[in-house]
C-alpha cells in the first residue's frame, strides 16, 4: 500500500512538472534600442529589486529585439530596473506581468536614466 501511494505521489508531480514544461514562461521582449546588461524587478513602487535576470541569457545580455526568460517572478505588476553595459541606468514603471506571456519595454518606457 505505501508503494502505491509513493507511486502516485511521483505520478502526480510528474505530471505538474510537465504541465509547467509546456509553457514558455513569462519572457521580456528588449525593444530598446541598445543591449541590456541587468534587468531586476521589484514590486510595482518599492525598490527590492530582485536578481539579475540577464544572468538566465546564455551571454548574460539582451540584445535588441532578444527575449529572455524570466524566472523566480510571480504574475503582477513591476517596476524594472535596466541596466547597460555603459553603466548607465533606468526604470520602467509599472509592468503587467502574465503568467506564460511576453512583456516588453521600448526607449519610449525607460525613465529616470543615469549617465
Amino acid at each position: 500500500m505505501r508503494e502505491v501511494l509513493a507511486l502516485i505521489v511521483l505520478l502526480t508531480l510528474a505530471g505538474e512538472a510537465a504541465a509547467q514544461a509546456k509553457g514558455k514562461g513569462i519572457r521580456l521582449w528588449n525593444l530598446t534600442t541598445e543591449t541590456i546588461s541587468g534587468f531586476q524587478l521589484s514590486p510595482a513602487g518599492k525598490t527590492d529589486w530582485g536578481p539579475n535576470q540577464c544572468l538566465n541569457d546564455k551571454d548574460k545580455e539582451v540584445d535588441h529585439d532578444e527575449r529572455l526568460r524570466i524566472t523566480g517572478v510571480e504574475p503582477g505588476r513591476y517596476d524594472a530596473k535596466v541596466s547597460y553595459p555603459n553603466a548607465r541606468q533606468c526604470i520602467v514603471r509599472d509592468i503587467e506581468i502574465r503568467a506564460d506571456a511576453v512583456f516588453s519595454i521600448a526607449d519610449k518606457d525607460l525613465k529616470d536614466c543615469t549617465k
